[in-house]
């Protein structure tokens, strides 16, 4: 399907409309009609690249103008995981704020848009039963038993969110955090034996009597868990094998057709720029590299710098630097190119005042006096204002796993931790976009300079130029100089064969370094002209005409 409507007064329109109201983040209905009026723009193409199980459209949003595919261009994408709202927000808002704001970058970069790799689990979030949903709709015996979707989430004390459930109980391994009792951490070998302890699963009921609790919910394959790189065979909603969903062939074929992607940005879970990823040279060496290689992770350090100069709060808590079979770690590994992710915000955080007669800190009976992320988001949550409702209290129900025994339901809500407030998104977006479109403007860029003709006698003329990278990143990430799906920068010289003497019609060059120069000589014979062109589909092409 392909949709490309020159309509761009109702394209403003529709920015101007849709700012006002949306007060929450959008359904796949929302998202699909966003996507469709962006494809209204002359500068802007969307397609379907193919449905999930459950009947959802993986869109792509491809905006650029003229030549796309033969301009340096960044993927850009979100939903990687189904309960990370924000990151199909941002790949919304990125997308408009470069159309209506910076359309001037696209004579020179192209962008590639996937919002939501996950539509399947997204929209969990809008259902009547609300969890962090990874899975999407396909049919899968996660825990192997033989049976499907038998043992799934259930709201115990129905109120729409699965939460956590505590059991009062001696042989509990959890005790009440010493800052905030509400939170339950892990007792250690300090922790006093008389003390209140708990066992804690999530909320739900052991439906297949194996003392797991939700281990086959009706969720199937999760795309960020099912790419190829370190694939992780027989766990959880990783699936048989490597890239076994319609969603994950249908983006990364569509990804191998296009040559010009010099980067990635995804938002995801997963965080290498505000936090650069460690060059491991044992794990670099080996046959089936599993590190960065040590230019790349110089390169990541660079890109990270600029990121947090872009980027107004800080991480906080965020040593998520990739998982197995994830779609950020196979953009680099198994694709070659420059990757980036980033969870696009954080629960900044908070510093605790410790009163003069504040004994609390004195004890060591829970094992853990730090802060953890739980403390931490709900000390925010009670200091920002408009950020509430984030925690359901403790509530006591009957279950069936533990007659006579205190069972309570509650815990902090889903998403809340991951997704800020709505509200709070656009001036998220409005920082990246900033920090995207400084990214696009490192982009290779190959100029030639210095072009000389030498008339040789006997009808020869020596040519020689130079080709300078003018650029802080080189043409290929190293690791892309070793892969087979970056293509190696083409000399070509438009000239017969047979009138060169010194050089070739059709040269290759590996890559040009950040700010490198090569040049470059042929001795030709005959007159007339001659044209030359250089580069590959993710730098952009240079050319000029000789005369001989």
């Amino acid at each position: 399907m392909n949709l490309k409507l020159p309509c761009l007064l109702l394209l403003g329109f529709f920015f101007a409309f849709n700012s006002y109201a949306q007060q929450n983040y959008p359904t796949n209905r929302q998202v699909e009609q966003r996507l469709k009026q962006m494809a209204n723009s002359a500068n802007a193409e969307l397609i379907s690249l193919t449905k999930t199980e459950a009947g959802q459209d993986i869109w792509a949003l491809q905006v650029g103008k003229g030549d796309m595919e033969n301009k340096p261009a960044i993927a850009i994408t979100g939903g990687v995981e189904g309960f990370h709202l924000l990151s199909v927000e941002l790949a919304l808002k990125i997308s408009e704020k470069i159309l209506q704001e910076h359309s001037e970058i696209l004579e020179q970069t192209t962008f590639y848009v996937f919002p939501n790799m996950s539509p399947d689990a997204y929209a969990q979030y809008f259902s009547d039963m609300r969890y962090e949903r990874r899975g999407n709709s396909a049919k899968i015996d996660q825990d192997r038993d033989g049976e499907v979707s038998e043992d799934p989430y259930e709201d115990l004390n129905n109120d729409g969110w699965i939460t956590k459930l505590r059991v009062e109980s001696p042989m509990g391994d959890y005790v009440p955090h010493v800052s905030d009792e509400r939170v339950l951490v892990k007792a250690d070998e300090k922790a006093k034996r008389d003390e209140k302890r708990y066992l804690l699963y999530s909320e739900g009921i052991d439906n297949d009597k194996d003392k797991k609790f939700n281990e086959d919910p009706e969720e199937g394959i999760a795309f960020n868990k099912s790419l190829t790189y370190k694939f992780p065979y027989f766990e959880a909603h990783a699936g048989d094998f490597p890239v076994s969903q319609p969603e994950s062939r249908a983006l990364l074929d569509y990804l191998f057709e296009r040559w010009n992607i010099f980067a990635f940005v995804t938002f995801g879970p997963a965080n290498n720029l505000s936090k650069p990823l460690k060059f491991n040279k044992p794990e670099a060496e080996k046959r089936v590299v599993t590190s960065m290689l040590e230019k790349d992770v110089k390169l990541n350090e660079m890109i990270s710098e600029i990121y947090n100069e872009t980027i107004p709060y800080k991480a906080y808590n965020q040593d998520n630097q990739g998982t197995e079979g994830d779609f950020f770690q196979w953009a680099y590994f198994h694709f070659g190119r420059l990757s980036f992710s980033t969870p696009g915000w954080w629960v900044p955080e908070v510093k605790e005042e410790k009163a003069e007669n504040d004994t609390k800190t004195d004890s060591v009976s829970n094992g853990d006096i730090k802060p953890t992320a739980e403390t931490n988001f709900l000390a925010w949550a009670e200091e920002e204002e408009g950020v509430d409702n984030v925690f359901l209290p403790w509530t006591e129900v009957n279950h069936p796993d533990f007659p006579k025994q205190k069972v309570e339901v509650g815990g902090i809500k889903p998403f809340v931790m991951t997704n800020p407030p709505y509200q709070m998104t656009d001036s998220i977006a409005s920082n990246h976009t900033d920090f995207i479109i400084k990214l696009a403007e490192m982009q290779p860029k190959l100029e030639l300079h210095n072009l000389k003709t030498e008339k040789l006698g006997g009808g020869l003329t020596r040519v020689t130029v130079d080709l300078f990278n003018n650029s802080p990143l080189p043409t290929h990430s190293e690791l892309g100089g070793k892969s087979r799906w970056l293509q190696k920068l083409q000399i070509r010289l438009s000239r017969d064969k047979k009138d060169l003497l010194a050089g070739n019609t059709i040269k290759l060059v590996d890559k040009l370094e950040a700010y490198e120069k090569k040049t470059l000589s042929w001795i030709v014979k005959g007159g007339g002209t001659a044209n030359l062109k250089i580069g590959a589909p993710h730098t952009g092409f240079v050319a000029i005409n000789v005369k001989l």
